[in-house]
């Protein structure tokens, strides 16, 4: 299992949406127009996919839901199109028995707060379709939660932000920290109970850019636990990358490589500690990436990248997958509970209804 990774995030889900028209049977063999394919996803060593369910903010409301649901329904009929090669997983033991078997780990995670429509039933349901992890926020500021890459509203988290977050640890969906502002963060951290996640953020120490994480963020993060997973995205792993597409993006871009990756991965490591540290890629949810990484067979070049910088093996197993999977496992007897009907009821705060018929015209 040396170098079997286990991704927080990738975004084959709205790629299929968009460039499949939701197909999967076709992605038993090479597809030019993804990052993501079976063959690459083998080579690349993957053993493990947090698949990000996300919808486009164009869709409001409901749309949102009703998008949502559509991403979830692709992720399971993804794993049931190729049962020799994935295995839908919950838990950190469903994730060990799928790798022993030699089949991908199918997870699913919800990329942005807002696809719970303000509804604390939502964001159970998608537990109930097997959702393991939420993040906050996506791009915009919730009615509950600042994002990284929008105006603030609420210096971090709202009241029904908290109760957002304690209702996640009672049912088990891991906190997401990636993309919400470093109020937020600090809020939510201040919240859990449980260990959180970042499922795609860098190091704002190396590049400055809104969606990557403040020291003082990663260190309470390995203080508490959890685990940061670093994404290849260009703009968020390099300076000048970031630098030139503020100024306009034109021409060709600052080249970005495996070794900025892996100086953001170091810079984890040495910040967070060992076991603090995972890859959340985002592939499918960008155009480029960087030269070696360019789809999802890159992973063995940025694992011979950190052998060359002298990781030991334990720390690149606990990089691979070692370390998400304790995170995971720290909150399944949580999720089993809720599922088994034996967690602690709600709080009367996560049962209000998020839309008020009784204001509506012709209600009874």
């Amino acid at each position: 299992m040396l170098d079997s990774v286990i991704d927080g995030h990738n975004d084959l889900a709205w790629a299929s949406r968009t460039m499949l028209d939701y197909g999967v049977d076709e992605l038993a063999d090479d597809v030019p127009s993804t990052q993501t394919d079976l063959p690459r996803l083998t080579i690349g060593g993957v053993a493990g996919q947090f698949w990000s369910v996300w919808v486009d903010p164009v869709l409001q409301g409901a749309e949102q839901v009703v998008g949502t649901l559509e991403q979830i329904d692709f992720v399971h009929r993804l794993v049931d199109a190729h049962p020799a090669r994935f295995a839908f997983a919950r838990t950190a033991a469903d994730v060990r028995a799928a790798m022993a078997e030699g089949r991908i780990a199918s997870l699913v995670g919800i990329e942005g707060g807002d696809q719970i429509g303000g509804s604390l039933a939502v964001l159970r349901q998608y537990a109930r379709l097997g959702a393991r992890y939420m993040t906050l926020t996506w791009s915009r500021t919730t009615t509950w939660a600042d994002s990284a890459t929008d105006d603030a509203s609420h210096g971090g988290l709202s009241p029904f932000g908290r109760e957002v977050v304690r209702e996640m640890n009672r049912i088990g969906v891991l906190v997401d920290l990636s993309h919400v502002a470093p109020s937020t963060m600090r809020d939510a951290l201040q919240e859990t109970t449980r260990p959180v996640m970042v499922s795609h953020s860098g190091a704002l120490a190396l590049c400055d850019h809104p969606r990557n994480v403040p020291d003082d963020v990663l260190a309470a993060i390995g203080a508490q636990g959890g685990v940061v997973m670093v994404p290849f995205v260009p703009t968020f792993v390099s300076q000048a990358r970031r630098d030139w597409w503020v100024a306009g993006g034109e021409g060709e871009g600052p080249r970005v490589g495996v070794g900025d990756v892996a100086d953001h991965l170091d810079h984890v490591r040495r910040v967070a500690g060992a076991h603090a540290v995972g890859i959340g890629a985002d592939y499918d949810g960008t155009d480029a990436m960087p030269d070696g990484l360019s789809d999802v067979s890159g992973y063995p070049a940025l694992f011979a990248e950190l052998r060359s910088r002298r990781w030991s093996e334990e720390d690149l197993a606990a990089l691979a997958h070692e370390n998400v999977l304790r995170v995971l496992a720290a909150s399944d007897e949580d999720h089993e509970s809720f599922l088994a009907g034996r967690a602690a009821p709600p709080a009367a705060a996560a049962l209000v209804p998020a839309v008020d018929a009784s204001m509506r015209e012709g209600a009874l």
